[in-house]
Parts: C-alpha cells; structure tokens; sequence
C-alpha cells in the first residue's frame, strides 16, 4: 500500500511539472534575437518589406512580354434594327438575329528606351446570321504587327527605371533599420525588468538587514548602549524597507509583464534575465561611421529618390507643356470565309497608320504654372534633402561621443558598486559591535543601492548608444560587416 501510495504521487509531482509554465531564461542578445523573429513589430517590419519585395517583382515583370488572351465564346443577339431598302429606295425596321463567337491573342513589350509599347496578335472571329438569311462567315487576323510611340511626350518607363530599383533598395535597408529600432526597444525593455528585479533584490535584502540591525539595537538599547532617537531611527527603516519591498513587488511585476508582451510571449511565463556581462572596448571614428551612413542609411536612399521623384515631374511638366505628337503603326493580315478552311488561305494585306498631334493655344497660363510648381518644389526638395543630411550626421557625431563616454561612465560605476558593497559590508559590521552610529549605517546603505542601480542603468544606455550607431549606419562595428546583406536570405523564413 504505501508502494502505491508513493507510485501516485510519483506521477502526481510529475504532471504537476509537465503543466507548469518552462521558466524563460533570456540574456540580452537572446532578447533581441526572440524580438527581431517573434514580436508583433517584427512581424509588421516583415510585412512592410514584403510589400516592397512584391512591388519590385512586378515593376520587372512589366517589362517583360505579357500574354493575353481575349474571347468571347458565344454571343447570342435578337433585335429590330433600321436597315435601307435600296429596292424601294426607304429605310425599313428589320428584325435581325445573329449569333457570333470571337477570341484573339496577343503578345505586348514595353520599350523602356523610347517609353513605346510593341505588340504581334492575332484573332478569329465567327458570324452566323439566324432567320430568313441564315448565312454564316468567318473572319481571321492571323498575324498583326503593331508600334505606338509618343514622339515628344513624357517618358515613364526611363524614370521607373531609375527610381523602382531605389524603392527595393530602401525597402530592404528599412528593414535592416527597423530590426535595429526593435533591437533597442528590447534594451530597453530588458533593462527595465533588469533593473525592476535588482530593485526587488535589494528591497528584500533590506528588509533583512533593517529587521535584524532593529533587533540589534533593542539588544544595545538594554544595556544603554544606543540612543532612543537611533532606535526609533532603525524601526523607521525596518518599515520603510517592507513599504519598498511591496512597492518593488509591483515594479516587478508591471516590468514582466510589459517584456512578455513586447516578445510576443504569454504573459504568465516565470522568467528570468541574466544581466550581461560583456563589454565591448571599441573606438568607433566619426569618419568612418559617417561614410557607413552614407552607403548604408535608408534615408540616404530615400534622399536620392526625392530628389529623382521632383526632377521626374519637372520633365513630365515641361513635356506636357509643349505640343504632344503620337503615331501608331500596325500591319498584318485579315480575311474572310464562308468556311474555317478558307479563312487562313491568301490573306490580304493590312495597314494602318494614324499620327496624332495636340497643340495649346489658349491655358492661360496653366501649364506654364505646373512647370513653375515643379521646379520649385526640386528646389525645396534639394534644400530639405541638404537639411536632414546635416541633421542625420549630426545625429551619428553626437551618438559616437556618447557611446565613447559610456564607456567610461560603465567602468566608472561597476568601481563604485565595488566601493559601495565593501563601504556597506565594513559599516554593518561596525555598527553590529558598536562602532558605528546609525547615520553612516544608513548612508552607506543608500549608497550602495544607488551604486548597484546606477550600474544597471549606465549598462543599458552603453548598450542602447551602440545600437543606435548600428541602426544610423547599419554597419556592425565589432564584426565588421553590414547589416541588411542577409535580408534576402531572411525572406524566406517570413
């Protein structure tokens, strides 16, 4: 019997265990690893860049030669029309019904030089007529050349050209650039509950340390060796320490929570972080990190592609301007048959040729605005562009000297925590033996809590100023590559 009884409470400890949440267990770089795959505003970076991938695949595929195929199968018509009875020399009402079936296929090209559009065809098409004439005919296209150019217009497909591969460009840098942004909003999140759980720690460690130098000092109060007001002193911190634990309990618990959901993870999860240790020692130069900007930023890119884009419509406003002149040429084959047979066997020739001509006399003006319109906002777009370039390497100067002093600042304070937790350790053990007063006991104290937070708090601006470096330049400084190379690759995991 107690075989059994152990044997169930064998298996009840071990489905205990199976329900229970896995603890999570994170560093930083995980952290950022699981946000950059799995947060809700990874997937929407994801999405965005998709949206740019597909909109690059069909500006190339319009390139290409596109076939279609148009039919209409049966076509079925009854009605009374007006027909002219040149045998009585009137116009009579008929009833007329017919029934027809047409198909066509057709193979266009699209000529980015000259903006034209060239296309071969070719069509079938059959006409029976139902009633007191009950004929039927077949007529047949079956080769079509045909060209149509604007002369003098505005030509799209040569700026397409130009700005589409920019589109792409900048799609895929964006990405690499709001990888990064996430990468810093998991830092900070990190960090939060990093230092929402070194709150909680030393909250608990002072309840500890207050509740047992309290009841020191009503040991040292019986043998008259520590004042009233020094007692009074030492519950008031025994209290204020349990009001802080209750406090850091709620940080704690708003801080995991806000981490979970930001990581996309259920929110009941136990996890823990571990703070990281590693430290870069690197000199990243202003220069350099200014000529990564240059070749790697998106809003390089997106520079370029404003510029371009008002330039595009200067030109389609002076062109539009001026007088516009289109010719379209077409030539081929055509005939008719009472029979399918027949209708392929010696085709004549067809031609056509049309020229089109559009001349303004009077607008008042009203193009000649549209010209002016265009080259002012080229002007205006050039001066922004100029602006943000300088405020975008002001920017990357002013994070390269920050990061350069964090880096300082973090040796300085993990030095202080040192100092601070040996100033505390020593005090505390004075003052249990008498040789302290409360007043350096509690300075000490708040010195080494303030040094411990300070520690966390400088370690998450180090990290999020190299962070921001790599996303203004979208280059990794300590590996010494680019960080949007492998965006192609990541495509197929989205």
């Amino acid at each position: 019997m107690r075989a059994v009884r152990i044997a169930f409470l064998s298996i009840f400890n071990l489905f205990s265990l199976m329900s229970k949440p896995q603890e999570l267990r994170l560093d930083l770089f995980r952290c950022i690893e699981i946000a950059s795959d799995s947060s809700l505003q990874a997937f929407r970076s994801q999405n965005t860049y998709l949206a740019g991938y597909w909109a690059y695949r069909a500006f190339k595929a319009s390139y290409l030669p596109s076939v279609s195929l148009t039919t209409s199968p049966l076509q079925y018509s009854r009605n009374i029309t007006k027909r002219y009875d040149y045998l009585e020399d009137v116009e009579t009402y008929r009833s007329q019904q017919s029934l027809s079936s047409s198909g066509g296929i057709s193979i266009t090209q699209n000529l980015p030089l000259t903006g034209g559009s060239f296309s071969i065809s070719s069509e079938l098409n059959y006409l029976k007529n139902l009633g007191s004439t009950n004929i039927s005919q077949f007529s047949s296209v079956p080769f079509q050349i045909s060209y149509s150019q604007a002369l003098f217009g505005f030509n799209s497909f040569k700026w397409e050209r130009k700005i589409e591969p920019l589109k792409f460009e900048q799609a895929k840098k964006r990405l690499a650039y709001q990888l990064e942004e996430i990468a810093e909003n998991a830092i900070a999140h990190f960090f939060n509950l990093a230092l929402a759980q070194k709150e909680y720690e030393l909250a608990s460690d002072n309840v500890l340390s207050t509740d047992t130098l309290y009841r020191v000092g009503l040991e040292r109060e019986k043998i008259s060796a520590i004042s009233q007001a020094d007692l009074l002193i030492l519950e008031l911190d025994a209290i204020y320490a349990a009001n802080t634990l209750k406090t850091a309990i709620l940080d704690l618990k708003n801080a995991r929570h806000a981490f979970l959901v930001f990581l996309n993870k259920d929110k009941n999860m136990p996890v823990s972080i571990g703070i990281p240790l590693k430290r870069m020692r690197i000199e990243i130069s202003k220069e350099e990190a200014l000529l990564r900007a240059q070749e790697n930023n998106v809003d390089y890119v997106a520079f370029t592609q404003e510029i371009l884009e008002a330039e595009r419509n200067v030109e389609q406003a002076t062109k539009e301007a001026s007088f516009n002149a289109n010719i379209s040429a077409g030539v081929g084959f055509n005939q008719a048959s009472e029979t399918f047979k027949e209708v392929y066997e010696n085709p004549s020739q067809q031609d056509v040729v049309s020229i089109g001509l559009t001349i303004p006399i009077v607008d008042w003006g009203l193009k000649k605005g549209r010209v002016n319109i265009a080259k002012n906002n080229l002007n205006i777009a050039k001066i922004t562009v100029e602006q943000s370039k300088q405020n975008l390497e002001q920017e990357i100067i002013s994070t390269i000297d920050h990061f350069n002093v964090q880096q300082e600042l973090l040796l300085s304070a993990e030095k202080a925590v040192q100092l601070a937790s040996a100033a505390y350790s020593s005090t505390k053990q004075r003052f249990i033996v008498g040789k302290s007063d409360v007043n350096s006991l509690t300075l000490t104290m708040n010195r080494q809590r303030d040094a411990q937070k300070n520690y966390i708090s400088t370690l998450k601006v180090y990290w999020l100023s190299y962070y921001k470096i790599r996303r203004l330049t979208l280059f990794d400084f300590e590996k010494q590559e680019n960080l949007f190379h492998d965006v192609d690759r990541r495509r197929n995991t989205f």
